[in-house]
């Protein structure tokens, strides 16, 4: 049976996308209670404070590298609180620290910033909808009936998925769907965004800072692409994955190709860099 990080952190808390943000004033609260505890008494986390760490593990999750002064400002943290946290999070192994992608201005004197990042056991940490039984039934499958049944499997499974987005994203304006796609994603939990793409040629790039499944797809990719044909259905568009986290890369990145290049002759889409305003990646 695999072992659950997240209790051993949380204290038996999992990581779902529902965690709760604590303000400041909370936090102060516990920083407060902590200092009266008589010395020698063992400090365990209280159920805000673990809602407040796991929430922070949350955000580093979705938008990693990332200070932590930008962590302090999204959940309304002081300096001092925020660094317990993190401090608490490297502990555990949860995140690690990271040096910049590019170098950063020097603000002054001091050290430059620190960037905080998930590891595999941080990521590992938060619920998964898939266990082993499903490799296991996976794997029956594909001894029994060949790889084509797994692919037919995986196309009704994420068949619900597409019937569920496809109102949604039909009903955005077409330089907007890239961005309605990644925001129905998030809200299942996938941690989703969207921005411009970094390639020639144009196009925007759909990624998944987390994937539920990513322990089974690892194993078959099937899933893989039965979810990449989803995404080029529901943006009638070319797609392609660049990326996915069950092959070992921390993102699952997906090149939406312009609508135009592919027939949809979209006069909004020319436009659509200036107006979307997708997340930074």
């Amino acid at each position: 049976m695999r072992h659950d990080i997240g209790k051993a952190v949380f204290g038996g808390k999992e990581l779902r996308h529902t965690d709760v943000v604590k303000n400041v004033s909370e936090d102060r609260t516990s920083t407060e209670a902590a200092t009266a505890r008589p010395f020698g008494t063992p400090s365990t986390p209280g159920r805000a404070e673990r809602d407040t760490r796991a929430r922070v593990a949350r955000l580093i999750l979705e938008h990693g590298p990332v200070t932590a002064s930008t962590l302090g400002e999204r959940v309304g943290l002081t300096p001092a609180a925020i660094r317990r946290h993190l401090d608490a999070l490297l502990a555990d192994g949860m995140i690690e620290v990271r040096k910049a992608r590019t170098p950063q201005t020097r603000r002054g004197r001091g050290r430059p910033a620190k960037w905080f990042a998930i590891t595999d056991a941080g990521r590992s940490a938060f619920v998964h909808a898939y266990d082993d039984l499903a490799t296991s039934a996976l794997r029956f499958i594909a001894e029994t009936a060949g790889d084509h049944a797994v692919a037919e499997f995986a196309r009704r499974q994420i068949a619900d998925l597409e019937r569920r987005y496809r109102p949604v994203v039909q009903d955005a304006p077409p330089h907007q769907r890239a961005r309605t796609l990644a925001e129905a994603l998030s809200a299942d939990g996938y941690a989703a965004a969207s921005a411009k793409a970094p390639q020639p040629g144009g196009g925007e790039q759909l990624c998944q800072h987390h994937c539920p499944v990513a322990h089974v797809a690892a194993e078959f990719p099937q899933l893989c692409e039965a979810e990449t044909e989803a995404f080029s259905r529901l943006l009638g568009t070319t797609v392609q994955r660049l990326a996915t986290i069950a092959h070992g890369d921390g993102i699952c990145t997906t090149h939406v190709s312009p609508r135009s290049l592919c027939g949809g002759g979209d006069e909004e889409t020319e436009t659509h860099d200036e107006e979307s305003g997708g997340t930074s990646l």
